[in-house]
């Protein structure tokens, strides 16, 4: 469920018109809806109310400080993948007791930040890093909590570049060294072995390959256990499925929760979940003006203002977004096929081939909708654009959250050497 609906025949977010924002906001332009982060966040902690649970939210999903902000006041944690991101989720009012350090490699001064800050826990995804974790924290005179992120060999995901599991990809140890790195974490000085993590994959739409993974995790820990290895925790990392288009149907919260909760039995752990894209995707919009509409060779070409460096997932993943018009079509309206795309010198700068639509003329604003995660945050400056702007909306009040550069904030880190000057 999300908070974008036509009213009065006009797409709104929440109480206020989408066409407003791109007015006074310019577009392209993301716009979040307060509500729906909300909602998300609290049925999927609803979902584990009777469990010692931190949802420690995947901040790579969108990780802009208003959005961060909003989840913890709702009491979530930030799964991070970079110094930055734990430096971000704490600007934003997460404490750091509630931060877990993921991602394959960490560098030496970033496991700093972590250590210095008193993070929750380090996700460790080699026998390399373990080792650079234990020596760092001897020279500041800290203990780091650690889980190695397991492999299980499962492999799931809505895409190939998004599934994590399988045996080819670079996350995590192998299963069969576990027990050995385990039993080799015990024994280092600075780091205490308290957990075990898992993640396979995202935009999983089926429960099946995630109770395998955590059912291979719980036998580890078990295992762990009888042979002196204390594990308190079980991080299941996040994977759930959004809806993109008409068909889609993920598993719900409550499924999930009680999928986990038959795979935990009675062992007693605190569980840790990382979701991203099942609280943000739905929660955002990108809005985008129609600059020209290209007859050519049989084809329709609406060409938008918005391009792949402010939404690279069709791009990169071949994602679908569904494409509505911010005026809403008439019932019975007739529909022509088109392609989307956008300014940029690249032909991968399409966002839909062949889709069905509404005819549009420039001019007209359009929203690709489930845009909330993996939009903004993988937004670049290509063909020297600006980057795009992001709104946040609460009810029939909204705010911009990040600002759209003008061209001399867009080449301000950049210098000229001694003998070009002048």
């Amino acid at each position: 469920m999300h908070h974008f609906t036509y009213k009065n025949g006009a797409l709104h977010c929440e109480d206020v018109s989408l066409e407003a924002i791109a007015a006074e906001a310019g577009t392209p332009v993301y716009v979040y809806s307060d509500a729906t982060l909300r909602r998300h966040y609290g049925v999927l902690a609803d979902a584990f109310t009777d469990t010692d649970c931190l949802i420690a939210y995947a901040a790579k999903a969108n990780s802009n400080l208003a959005v961060l902000r909003t989840l913890a006041e709702l009491g979530a944690g930030a799964d991070t993948v970079s110094g930055g991101e734990i430096q971000r989720a704490m600007h934003a009012g997460i404490p750091a007791s509630k931060i877990v350090f993921s991602g394959v490699g960490k560098t030496e001064d970033e496991i700093r930040i972590g250590l210095e800050a008193g993070i929750f826990q380090f996700n460790v995804e080699s026998r390399p890093e373990l080792h650079r974790i234990s020596r760092i924290a001897q020279e500041i005179g800290k203990t780091a909590s650690i889980a190695f992120r397991v492999n299980p060999h499962v492999e799931a995901g809505g895409h190939a570049h998004i599934s994590t599991g399988a045996a080819e990809h670079k996350f995590g140890v192998a299963w069969h060294e576990a027990e050995e790195f385990y039993r080799e974490a015990a024994d280092l000085p600075g780091v205490d072995p308290v957990g075990i993590g898992v993640h396979i994959g995202s935009q999983i739409m089926s429960l099946a390959p995630l109770k395998e993974a955590w059912t291979r995790v719980v036998g580890l820990a078990r295992t762990l256990r009888e042979n002196g290895v204390n594990i308190t925790r079980l991080d299941f990392g996040g994977g759930l499925g959004v809806p993109y288009k008409p068909g889609d149907d993920p598993e719900t919260p409550a499924q999930y929760a009680a999928a986990a909760r038959e795979v935990l039995g009675d062992l007693d752990v605190q569980l840790i979940l990382e979701p991203g894209r099942l609280i943000a995707a739905n929660a955002g919009v990108l809005i985008s003006r129609v600059e020209y509409v290209k007859e050519r060779d049989g084809r329709t070409f609406v060409v938008l203002d918005a391009a792949m460096n402010d939404l690279i997932r069709p791009a990169m993943y071949s994602a679908h977004h569904e494409i509505a018009p911010l005026r809403e079509p008439e019932a019975g309206n007739t529909r022509i096929s088109v392609d989307f795309v956008g300014p940029i010198c690249e032909s991968t700068d399409r966002f839909a081939k062949d889709r069905p639509s509404t005819p549009l003329k420039e001019g007209d604003l359009v929203a690709f909708m489930t845009a909330g995660a993996y939009g903004a945050v993988l937004s670049s400056q290509y063909n020297s654009r600006p980057l795009v702007a992001e709104t946040l909306v609460r009810g029939d009040a909204w705010s911009t959250v990040r600002i759209r550069p003008d061209f001399e904030q867009m080449i301000a880190l950049e210098r000229m050497p001694d003998w070009l000057d002048g």
